[in-house]
């Protein structure tokens, strides 16, 4: 009987050359609107409930002219800076007729801004806004007018967030073609035909490449970070190539098989195209899922990165199929000549797969066994991973953040690169009260005066912890001080909203987890009918995240490999476990509805394991290697956070495509037979149908 995805197959054949030419207008329409219009990305780090949002809600109160980010300039003179007055005062004049600059705080004894031999001195210049919206030309201005005053006699160094974007985005790029050139390699060896390994990837460039401007435009009716086009097209790259690949892959051994194009097209898009809209929901359902941690700041790249994964599923069933259509007579000699040639040679698709399957059927227990003892033992790092927000001391030391981060240290210590802002609300005697306290409290090296907002209703003093911004310790003083300081007295700034935001992710992050795990067990529970599988699905995913997030953690936290110590992202692990854990279920429906269609054919456990594995263990394998060196060539890019990334999602799809999808899956159900598809009685009765294949 046709479905609804063989209509849609046959739709494809007949208007081929009109879904192609709409596919065409769709990128260019959205590309050039998109680049007429512009974007409208912005950060949204509020944290409610907390004091650092409670510290800015009282600077747009009282101080709207210091809300903005900050920039520090940091100057050094071996002769002393009285000696350079005169450069110290023409720099600080120069960057107040800036655009974008509000106030520029020349270095000051009194003021806590010079060292005590005065041979180091701080200009603070405070932006009118957050750095990410300080316009390129603008950001390159201050930093090319604070590095124009270095002399032979006079040392000059920026840091800040602006500073650092502006580095960033100077060694971005590569990463994208990499990846992809890297993919292209691997789909010619499994295909040998450049014409079929070219399709999954021109399938996932008009997916990523149309919801790249899709994001843009929506990102004036919704707050969507800065830094999520670059997450969008990891991920699009990656699921889009798998998709497209999982597709293509079915109509070759249709074809392979004996049947006609028509028939593997409408095959191809009812088997693995169903298992593409089941793993595709899944990924939907993960990203989704971040909305339960109720944070601003990721709210907006999970809606950017779900837009991804639904245009990647649209592309896979519409366009894919008319370009196979349109090259279909070329593509069916050179698949039929390969296998012909194969044939004759006497290698039988699958005969490797097979002969693994009865390998690991033979003795289930040990690789079962020796698989999650690896697996543990890669996840026990995560268990102490310190989470956190990157700055200038990750940087690469040759860079003029990184330098400014170490002259600031040296000279001032290694608190005064990140300060506490403690804002006492009422009377200068409450406020002058708060500063002993900050004086005399332990892990405080020193503490400024209470300094009057405009109004007079604000009173601000700084606290300069004796250890590092990115210290536990520094992150225990937070609190103490929060506990010990009088009432109407908050304490914030950059390094506590840090602790905040980590705080916030780690106490959430169970429900999060408990979400997304319980409703894609759900939906394999429906697609299957099987207990033990989703279980399976569920316990296996979680592990290979785990052994994900381990080697995160050694790699940067502990300073493993070519990272530089310090902590993890704080919203890479939750973003990790929800891409992560949608990836692999992608795999999962694969695999298993492989398996569960040669189950209902034959009713034979064993050889539906082999069979299954079989037919999707070199297609799995070839769609792991494309994500691993996609999400891998990310490690090289000059962010942090897309390093994290890169290196979370490539560790995890090998581990989960090798190990478990090739390894623990066939031993489990080799152990369960029968069982493995067993479900009460009462649950088929009470659940709708549904079947992948």
């Amino acid at each position: 009987m046709p479905t609804r995805l063989t209509r849609l197959s046959a739709w494809s054949r007949r208007h081929h050359w009109t879904a192609v030419a709409c596919w065409v207008l769709l990128l260019v329409g959205i590309t050039a609107t998109a680049a007429v219009v512009g974007d409208d990305y912005r950060n949204d780090f509020s944290l409610p409930g907390t004091e650092s949002q409670e510290l800015l809600d009282r600077y747009a109160e009282h101080a709207p002219d210091q809300e903005g980010d900050g920039v520090t300039v940091v100057v050094q003179s071996a002769d002393g800076l009285d000696a350079h007055q005169e450069t110290v005062t023409d720099l600080v004049a120069a960057l107040e007729g800036l655009d974008h600059v509000a106030v520029v705080q020349p270095p000051s004894a009194d003021g806590g801004t010079v060292t005590e031999d005065g041979t180091l001195g701080l200009v603070t210049v405070v932006l009118d806004g957050p750095s990410g919206d300080v316009p390129t030309e603008s950001a390159h201005d201050i930093l090319d007018t604070a590095l124009s005053f270095e002399t032979g006699d006079v040392r000059v160094e920026a840091t800040g967030d602006l500073i650092r974007e502006i580095a960033e985005s100077e060694a971005a790029g590569g990463a994208e073609g990499a990846g992809m050139l890297a993919a292209l390699v691997i789909l010619l060896f499994l295909f040998g035909s450049l014409l079929a390994a070219s399709l999954p990837l021109i399938t996932a460039v008009f997916a990523v490449g149309t919801t790249v401007g899709v994001v843009a435009l929506t990102s004036h009716l919704a707050t969507i970070p800065d830094y999520t086009p670059p997450v969008l097209m990891l991920v699009g790259l990656g699921v889009g190539i798998d998709y497209a690949l999982l597709v293509f892959a079915r109509y070759r051994s249709e074809l392979v098989h004996g049947a006609t194009r028509e028939q593997a097209a409408d095959t191809a898009l009812d088997t693995a195209g169903r298992s593409v809209l089941f793993a595709g929901a899944t990924v939907v359902i993960a990203l989704l899922g971040l909305l339960t941690l109720g944070l601003a700041s990721l709210e907006g790249l999970a809606l950017a990165v779900t837009l991804t994964v639904l245009m990647t599923m649209l592309a896979s069933l519409t366009l894919l199929p008319c370009l196979i259509t349109l090259f279909g007579p070329r593509l069916e000699r050179r698949i039929r000549h390969r296998a012909e040639r194969a044939a004759a040679k006497g290698r039988e698709p699958g005969r490797r797969w097979r002969a693994w399957a009865d390998l690991v059927a033979r003795r289930p227990v040990l690789p079962l066994v020796a698989a999650v003892v690896v697996l543990g033992a890669l996840s026990v790092p995560a268990l102490s991973m310190h989470l956190g927000l990157a700055d200038a001391g990750n940087d690469h030391p040759s860079t003029t953040s990184r330098q400014a981060y170490d002259l600031i240290s040296d000279g001032f210590g290694p608190g005064a690169n990140g300060p506490l802002v403690v804002a006492t609300e009422g009377d200068l005697a409450t406020a002058e009260t708060a500063h002993a306290v900050l004086a005399d409290h332990d892990g405080v090296a020193s503490a400024t005066p209470p300094q009057a907002s405009p109004d007079g209703r604000l009173f601000t003093s700084l606290a300069f912890p004796t250890t590092s911004p990115q210290d536990e310790e520094t992150a225990e003083l937070v609190e103490q001080l929060r506990r010990d300081l009088p009432a109407d007295t908050v304490v914030g700034g950059a390094t506590a909203a840090t602790v905040d935001f980590a705080d916030a992710v780690a106490e959430r992050f169970p429900l999060f987890v408990g979400v997304v795990v319980g409703l894609s067990a759900l939906l394999l529970l429906l697609v299957f009918g099987s207990v033990a599988i989703a279980v399976k699905a569920a316990l296996l995913n979680l592990l290979s995240i785990g052994a994900a997030l381990g080697v995160i953690t050694l790699v940067f936290d502990e300073g493993w490999w070519f990272a530089q110590p310090g902590p993890v992202e704080a919203f890479v692990p939750v973003m990790t476990f929800a891409i992560v854990f949608g990836l692999s279920m992608d795999y999962e429906v694969f695999l298993v509805s492989r398996m569960h269609e040669e189950w209902r054919r034959t009713g034979d456990a064993a050889l539906a394991v082999r069979e299954g594995l079989a037919r999707t263990g070199g297609v799995i394998t070839a769609a792991a290697a494309i994500m691993i060196v996609v999400f891998g060539a990310f490690v090289f890019s000059p962010d942090r956070m897309l390093q994290q990334f890169g290196l979370g999602l490539a560790t995890a799809v090998l581990l989960d495509a090798l190990v478990i999808r090739c390894l623990v899956v066939p031993a489990v159900l080799h152990l369960l037979g029968e069982r493995a598809w067993w479900a009460p009685r009462w649950l088929t009765r009470s659940m709708p149908t549904v079947r992948v294949e």
